[in-house]
């Protein structure tokens, strides 16, 4: 059934807030695993930031007459140390941790952007402005990780023998392999579900880039006497048909969709960004050249997609309010 502007400001409170909860196990714990007192720096400072992002979400959606979502936030904790472990148990662990963080951080702003246009359409300027102050802080710690990507090429390049840093090259080749495979299969999903015909067209476009990415990927990685890695292009393009599943289960599909896609376009930035770093101190030029000339691609489907948050949003709007 049909709900109100309102009902819907209030389910994306929630969805937020769960955001936030996941984001405060994630900051706790990245610190600690951080391979550099400068990276863990960041984190801890962002903690800070994130605490008070919870809180005010929290005092938000009470003052509207609700509260938070404790399944939303039991997942979100959830998530936090899932994604925690995995960046653990890599053996590059700075570098896969500032990855997902960056990805994460593009997540919340792009969140809390739509939140701040849906709080303008339920004429909730006091929501609006919250949203607006907090994705300036999403944004702002988005940038600082930015700025340090070399940082956490050499933190998690220090340990290693000069002789292992073409190997470790292969490997991250492999990974943005492996996520561009992610990518087809979000991409497919995405034309299905997106609502908005500008986006579909935008997933369509993109899905021939991505295939070409991953042909330059498996040029390097031939031309290098290596390959991709079949176990994790399989698992990671099985995760992109279950997110497409569950973006496709949602009530407000669109936004959701756009917002996802747009974090995800991050995480591969983030990826090239390292991987050129890593090419370069391997002396591998053409693999730097391939990673920073698909980086532009990838920086520019972000922005792309960013353009269409109003519109993604107003399709789900439309098929949710009455």
């Amino acid at each position: 059934m049909p709900g109100t502007l309102q009902e819907q400001l209030v389910k994306h409170l929630t969805d937020v807030h769960g955001i936030e909860e996941q984001a405060i196990v994630q900051m706790r714990r990245a610190r600690r695993i951080a391979g550099d007192p400068r990276l863990a720096h960041i984190f801890e400072l962002h903690l800070g930031e994130t605490e008070v992002h919870e809180e005010r979400v929290r005092n938000r959606l009470q003052a509207l007459g609700a509260e938070p979502s404790r399944v939303k936030d039991a997942a979100g904790k959830a998530g936090g140390i899932g994604m925690i472990w995995f960046a653990k148990l890599n053996p590059d662990t700075p570098g896969k941790l500032a990855a997902h963080a960056y990805s994460y951080e593009h997540m919340e702003l792009a969140a809390y952007q739509l939140l701040e246009h849906l709080a303008k359409r339920a004429d909730d300027e006091e929501t609006a402005s919250i949203a607006a102050e907090i994705a300036a802080e999403e944004a702002a710690m988005a940038e600082r990780l930015e700025d340090n990507f070399d940082l956490v090429v050499e933190a998690s390049l220090r340990d290693l023998d000069p002789d292992d840093i073409g190997k470790q090259l292969d490997k991250y080749i492999a990974d943005a392999h492996a996520l561009e495979n992610q990518s087809v299969a979000l991409l497919q999903g995405g034309q299905r579900i997106a609502g908005d015909p500008a986006l579909k067209k935008l997933f369509e476009d993109h899905l021939a880039e991505t295939r070409g990415h991953k042909r330059r990927l498996e040029e390097r990685l031939e031309a290098r006497g290596s390959s991709p890695s079949r176990l994790r292009d399989a698992a990671l393009y099985a995760s992109g048909l279950g997110a497409g599943g569950f973006f496709a289960a949602q009530p407000d599909t669109p936004g959701k969709l756009a917002g996802f896609a747009f974090a995800f376009e991050h995480i591969e930035a983030a990826g090239y960004e390292l991987l050129r770093r890593v090419a370069e101190r391997a002396g591998d030029s053409e693999t730097a050249e391939a990673a920073k000339s698909i980086l532009l691609e990838e920086r520019s489907m972000a922005k792309r997609v960013r353009e269409r948050f109003d519109e993604a949003l107003a399709a789900a709007i439309a098929d949710n309010v009455g």
